[in-house]
């Protein structure tokens, strides 16, 4: 089974309370049980992760290869801001795939860059929680496309 890592950025953890009319009612954790959900659906496994701190993920990332076949990433307000996290995400080589609840090309103007877009393999906004079910099989799909050789599996995780 293919491992995925899924990265929520800052402030998701209020999700469902902060700022409802953008990003919905639905909370972090409704999330996370939809993307297991459809992980199950799609035969791959989630470690999911959620930081306020850009070092943390960072990290993660840093940690993530050899141990999984890709990232499902909302970096949130690092998005338009952290050139670490970009870098991160280049330097493991993984496919990545970026997701926002909220369309933010058509937000405020310093929303409408995306540093991490240009080393994902692609980017999903705009469809409030669907972003992440859409992102999700959109990775496994890309991940499922890749030599075997370049997958990571369950078995060789940590080796």
């Amino acid at each position: 089974m293919l491992r995925l890592l899924v990265i929520h950025g800052p402030n998701l953890q209020m999700l469902g309370a902060r700022q409802p009319t953008v990003y919905g009612r639905t909370t972090l954790t409704q999330i996370n049980q939809l993307l297991q959900a459809e992980a199950q659906r799609l035969n791959v496994s989630l470690t999911i992760l959620q930081s306020n701190h850009e070092g943390d993920i960072v990290e993660a990332i840093g940690r993530a290869r050899g141990r999984y076949a890709g990232i499902l990433i909302n970096p949130a307000a690092y998005t338009h801001t952290s050139v670490a996290i970009r870098d991160a995400i280049e330097g493991a080589a993984l496919p990545t795939v970026e997701v926002h609840l909220s369309n933010i090309a058509a937000r405020e103007p310093f929303r409408h860059t995306s540093l991490i877009a240009p080393v994902a393999v692609g980017q999903v906004s705009g469809f409030g929680v669907a972003s992440y079910r859409l992102g999700l099989q959109a990775l496994a799909a890309v991940v499922a496309r890749r030599p075997a050789a370049r997958r990571v599996d369950k078995s060789r995780a940590g080796r």
